[in-house]
């Protein structure tokens, strides 16, 4: 089925994270120079302290400031992403019930326009940059935002993906969020210094061969999938963790479910790297996948949970952590692909392994 062209955008916000891994001057130029080269107005914008594009973007979609910006494109890593997307849910949230991305977004006082928030663009800039690949795959960065500045349908679509929502915290997760081994890794991190994807491509193995699986279980939408001891489980969102392990191969973004996937501990922590890069992780005995509306991740032992989203580690205070889909909520552009129907199950979906038999 032939997908809708998506109209060009018209007016861009750009925020750029200096700080970011390869957030180089001369690439914010670059990224300036081909907006302003399609489009009517480009703002840019440079993060200076946590919180700032959230702010940056707030403010981009207040009544009676202007325009807004139809796009917004974060330069930078997935810290970055994250923050942009913090802003135009908070956008989002103040403007329901009416859609988004209707035209002239929602109805203000004294009938006025209100703008719904601006599509995100993402170029890549940080260490992992998996909320890029999760829209792009592994496409040039100045190609897919041609394609975008230029509502090309052939490469590029503007569509709503599902978000999210950490119920103990109220924080929002767009890639992806997990518990044991994989925010054990970002522990690991810290001390790695070379940069890129290459950071947690050495920080994962080094944490699997110390780590233990801890007692745990994961509940979607109220059955239990998996309860025992366990090595991670990652609810997503995008199907790569740190820009290079396949953990989630058959998640879509805008299916309106969230996907679980938990490994056990018949999967030895060290050989969870490998097998993830060769993407074979999820045919392994002691590996299930579930899929749902709002997934639990506990620790059964009293001891709080290991646990991180978009590459942030959470304080350790809480035995569990609940993830609930908010569907379809925010507009992104990504590579065109086909349409995914929006489906609506009741319960707990397995998808292979000890849970389906």
């Amino acid at each position: 089925m032939p997908l809708a062209a998506s109209p060009a955008p018209r007016r861009a916000l750009v925020v750029v994270n200096p700080t970011a891994g390869t957030a180089r001057p001369q690439l914010l130029a670059e990224v300036v120079e081909r907006c302003r080269a399609r489009l009517d107005s480009v703002t840019v914008h440079r993060t200076t302290h946590r919180g700032s594009a959230t702010e940056a973007v707030r403010a981009a979609h207040t009544p009676g400031g202007g325009p807004a910006p139809d796009l917004v494109v974060a330069v930078g890593g997935d810290g970055t992403v994250r923050e942009v997307v913090q802003g135009l849910l908070a956008v989002h949230r103040r403007h329901s019930p009416a859609p988004a991305d209707a035209p002239g977004g929602a109805s203000g006082p004294g009938g006025a326009s209100v703008p719904g928030p601006g599509a995100l663009a993402v170029v890549p800039a940080g260490t992992g940059n998996s909320d890029y690949r999760m829209l792009w795959a592994d496409a040039p960065w100045a190609a897919s935002l041609e394609a975008v500045l230029t509502g090309d349908g052939s490469r590029a679509r503007r569509r709503r993906i599902d978000v999210g929502l950490l119920a103990e915290t109220g924080e929002l997760v767009l890639l992806g969020a997990c518990s044991g081994l994989i925010a054990e890794g970002l522990i690991t991190a810290r001390a790695i210094t070379v940069p890129g994807r290459e950071r947690y491509a050495r920080a994962l193995p080094e944490a699997a061969a110390a780590f233990t699986p801890y007692p745990g279980r994961v509940t979607v939408d109220g059955s239990v999938l998996h309860e025992g001891a366990t090595v991670l489980a990652n609810v997503g969102g995008g199907r790569y963790r740190g820009g290079q392990y396949l953990i989630l191969p058959h998640s879509e973004l805008d299916d309106g479910l969230l996907d679980v996937c938990v490994v056990g501990a018949e999967v030895a922590a060290a050989d969870v790297p490998h097998l993830a890069r060769a993407g074979l992780l999820h045919e392994r005995p002691g590996v299930v996948h579930g899929r749902g509306r709002r997934i639990v991740v506990e620790r059964l032992d009293g001891r709080p949970l290991r646990f991180e989203h978009d590459g942030e580690l959470q304080r350790l205070s809480f035995t569990s952590m609940t993830v609930q889909v908010l569907p379809g909520v925010l507009p992104v552009w990504g590579a065109a692909t086909k349409e995914v129907t929006r489906v609506h199950t009741q319960g707990a979906v397995p998808l292979g392994g000890l849970a389906a038999s």
